[in-house]
């Protein structure tokens, strides 16, 4: 057995991996057949995490969260995959969402929001994606035109996680239709304000648990204040700042989701039997397996490797590319060849090597498709 061991982790985070081991165990196991078959969390889910202090670790405590960095948000994403649940959109709304207020909200903002984000009073959501622009951001055709001392929003927004059930939403606008990349703001629409209007939770591939949206912006007023940032126009340059934690957030669920299909494979063909004696023991099972602990332990060393130069701030843009295209597609091989080594049973969704298949085929698009990410990449050669 390896005795390899993540060079970011220390005792702290052993203890919070327990604990949140266990949290998931209880509250999130028991519930995913649940969660799939209603297509959402239950919206308490929240508000027990945020008792425990399992929302915005990374968040200064002195806007209510944790105080830690992201190395317990990676622990949180791990145990979220070993757990087998995708319906709970938490990371997004942990390190993504409550990131963007850190970053980019005034005092007020960041006093008001983030300690209703870290009790889970208040769920967070980002609206990128339009029905006709996926990664062409810069194309966003929802508009924030002020008006007096309000901007009034109208628009609409597609596969948008934590969708129905968000009380925030930041939403990327055009504040200057005449611009393209510098006309692009960001503004935070509270879900009461009238004029927003929540579409259907969509009917997806996997992930069926988790509550993605269609949103709608029907002259919807809110006050210039709600503005994120310092200015208009900085959108495009907060999105792109914002962009490579969220594709390290995949990545590192990715890998832990490869450790899990991989684990699960090894238990069960050497548990099943065919032609009298383990399945295990078959030459193309051995050699299968062997690639598969191969490519997953190739991506456990780059994807700590990632984590520990974020956490001196030293990831770099094209290397946070790297890592979202090549595990993501490395997840959806290992979910693949696994799913093959359990024969019929792997179809059936009772397994959960199933749902991992189907869940991991969406990594490869969101937070920018595995082409874009080779685009970056390209750039800097």
């Amino acid at each position: 057995m390896s005795t390899y061991r993540s060079q970011w982790l220390d005792d702290e985070l052993d203890a919070l991996r327990e604990m949140t081991r266990d949290f998931f165990q209880k509250e999130v196991v028991p519930n995913i057949d649940k969660f799939i078959e209603q297509h959402h969390v239950d919206r308490d889910l929240w508000n027990k995490a945020g008792e425990l202090g399992l929302l915005c670790m990374s968040i200064p405590e002195e806007y209510g969260g944790g105080g830690g960095t992201f190395a317990h948000e990676a622990v949180f994403i791990e145990e979220q995959a070993r757990s087998g649940d995708t319906a709970w959109g938490a990371s997004l709304h942990n390190g993504i969402v409550a990131h963007y207020l850190l970053s980019y909200g005034t005092e007020e903002q960041k006093k008001h929001w983030l300690p209703k984000m870290a009790t889970g009073e208040i769920v967070g959501a980002i609206a990128m994606t339009e029905p006709g622009t996926g990664s062409d951001l810069q194309n966003v055709k929802s508009k924030a035109i002020k008006d007096g001392d309000e901007y009034v929003v109208n628009g609409s927004k597609t596969f948008i996680t934590n969708g129905a059930q968000a009380d925030l939403i930041i939403v990327v606008v055009k504040t200057d239709t005449s611009e393209a990349a510098n006309g692009i703001s960001l503004v935070l629409v509270e879900a009461d304000r009238p004029g927003f209007r929540r579409g259907r939770v969509l009917d997806k591939v996997g992930q069926k648990g988790q509550d993605t949206a269609e949103l709608y912006f029907e002259d919807v007023r809110i006050p210039t204040s709600n503005l994120l940032g310092t200015a208009e126009g900085l959108g495009f340059i907060q999105l792109m700042q914002q962009l490579p934690q969220e594709r390290l957030i995949i990545a590192v669920g990715g890998v832990a989701g490869m450790e899990s299909a991989l684990a699960q494979t090894v238990a069960y063909t050497k548990d099943r039997q065919a032609f009298g004696k383990p399945i295990f023991n078959f030459q193309n099972t051995k050699f299968k397996l062997a690639e598969v602990a191969t490519e997953t332990k190739i991506a456990r060393v780059f994807v700590d490797d990632c984590v520990a130069r974020h956490l001196k701030g030293e990831l770099d843009i094209p290397t946070v590319a790297m890592a979202k295209w090549w595990i993501t597609e490395r997840a959806m091989s290992v979910a693949s060849e696994c799913l093959q080594l359990f024969g019929g049973y792997g179809y059936m969704t009772e397994y959960p090597i199933a749902r991992m298949w189907t869940d991991a085929r969406v990594q490869m698009i969101y937070a920018g498709t595995n082409e874009i990410m080779k685009e970056i990449i390209s750039r800097s050669l």
